[in-house]
C-alpha cells in the first residue's frame, strides 16, 4: 500500500493515528501504527470500513484484532507468496540444468581426451588388429557421448517444460491478484498502479488523463431490501457495463464497496463526460429482476464525478476532485454526472 501525502499531511495523519491508538488503548507498535495510519488517511475504503465496524461496536479493540487487520491489509499477499515459491522452484530447475551442463562438460572433456589417445594409438598401429581395436574404442567413446547428449536433451526438455509451467502459473497468480474476485474487473491494487503509471505517461507526453469515480445510488437500501446475493448481482452488472463501455488503454476498476472507477488516458474532460453519460444512461435503462421468482425490483442508477489530471499534482488531489464531483451528484439528486468544472461553479455560486 502506498501513500502520497506531503510532509505536513503525513505528520498530521501520524499524530491522528497516535491519538486514535491512545484513545482506544492500543499499543503503538509498528504494525498497529501502520493499520491506524491507514485508517486515519482514509485512502483505502476496505480498511477504513473494517476498522469502522470494530469502532462502532463500542468494545475494546484487542491486539489480536489489530494483528488480523495488519495481516489482512498489509501482510504478505498470495501474489508475493506465489512469487517466492515460484522463484525457489525455478532456482532448483536452473541448478539441475547447471549440473547437467557440468556433467556434459566433463563428458566432453573425457571424450576429447579419449579421441586424442585413440588418434595417437591409431598413428602408431602397425597391423589390422591394432587398427580395429582403436576404431572400436573410438566407436564406443562416440556412442557413450551420443548417449549422454540424448539424456541431456531429454532432461533439458523436461526442465524447460517445468519452467514454462511455473511461468504460466505465476502469470495466473499475478492476474488474479490484480482482479476483483466478485466482479471480475480490476481491483483497487491495479487501480492504484494504473493511475500512477497513467499520470506519469500523461505528464511526459503532454496528454490528457481523466478519472471518474462512480457510486451505485441507494445501494445499501437495495442490499437490505433484496439481500446480499442480489446486491452482488447488481455489482456484477455495473462492472460488466463499465467493462463494455471502455476501450483501448482505459481501465475499469472496483474502487471499494459499491464504488467503481474509470481511468481514461488520452481523454479530455468533455469526452470523459460523454462516456460517463452513456454509462449512466445504460445502467439506468436496466430493469432488475429476480431470475428465480421473476419479481421486479426496479432500476438502479449511478452518481458519477469526473476530474482531469493537472500535470504534476499529487494523485490524492485528482482523486479528491473526482470524489467531490461524485458527492455533489448525490447531494443534487443522484443519477447524475458532475465534472470538475461544475464543482468550480458550485463553489462560486
Amino acid at each position: 500500500m502506498e501513500y502520497s501525502e506531503t510532509m505536513g499531511q503525513a505528520t498530521q495523519l501520524a499524530d491522528r493515528a497516535f491519538e486514535l491508538m491512545k484513545g482506544y488503548g492500543i499499543p503503538p507498535t509498528p504494525r498497529n501504527f501502520t493499520v491506524w495510519f491507514g485508517y486515519a488517511a482514509r485512502n483505502y475504503p476496505d480498511l477504513f470500513q473494517a476498522v469502522e465496524a470494530l469502532v462502532k461496536t463500542g468494545k475494546p479493540i484487542t491486539e489480536q484484532q489489530n494483528t488480523d487487520l495488519y495481516d489482512r491489509f498489509y501482510g504478505r499477499t498470495e501474489e508475493e507468496a506465489a512469487l517466492e515459491a515460484t522463484t525457489r522452484k525455478v532456482g532448483v530447475e536452473i541448478t539441475h540444468v547447471m549440473e547437467m551442463l557440468a556433467d556434459v562438460a566433463g563428458g566432453v572433456h573425457s571424450y576429447g581426451e579419449s579421441l586424442q589417445t585413440n588418434l595417437g594409438e591409431l598413428g602408431q598401429a602397425s597391423g589390422l588388429n591394432e587398427i580395429t581395436a582403436v576404431v572400436g574404442s573410438l566407436v564406443q567413446a562416440t556412442r557413450s557421448m551420443q548417449q549422454r547428449n540424448t539424456e541431456l536433451e531429454q532432461r533439458l526438455h523436461l526442465s524447460a517444460t517445468e519452467i514454462n509451467a511455473l511461468k504460466e502459473n505465476l502469470e495466473a497468480v499475478q492476474q488474479e491478484a490484480m482482479t476483483d474476485a466478485l466482479t471480475g474487473i480490476s481491483n483497487r491494487k491495479f487501480f492504484d498502479l494504473t493511475l500512477r503509471t497513467g499520470s506519469v505517461a500523461a505528464l511526459e507526453m503532454g496528454e490528457p488523463l481523466c478519472l471518474a469515480l462512480t457510486d451505485i445510488d441507494f445501494f445499501k437500501k437495495f442490499n437490505d431490501t433484496y439481500g446480499h446475493q442480489t446486491g452482488d448481482q447488481v455489482l456484477k452488472l455495473v462492472a460488466s457495463i463499465l467493462r463494455q463501455s471502455i476501450k483501448g488503454r482505459d481501465t475499469a476498476a472496483r474502487y471499494g464497496g459499491e464504488e467503481f472507477a474509470l481511468i481514461l488516458p488520452q481523454t479530455a474532460l468533455s469526452d470523459a463526460r460523454t462516456l460517463c453519460e452513456q454509462v449512466r444512461q445504460t445502467v439506468a435503462s436496466k430493469r432488475i429482476r429476480n431470475r428465480q421468482s421473476g419479481e421486479e425490483m426496479g432500476t438502479i442508477t449511478l452518481s458519477i464525478g469526473i476530474a482531469e489530471y493537472r500535470p504534476g499534482e499529487p494523485l490524492t488531489e485528482l482523486i479528491q476532485r473526482a470524489d467531490e464531483g461524485l458527492y455533489l451528484a448525490k447531494r443534487t439528486g443522484r443519477n447524475r454526472v458532475i465534472d470538475e468544472t461544475e464543482l468550480q461553479k458550485a463553489v462560486t455560486a
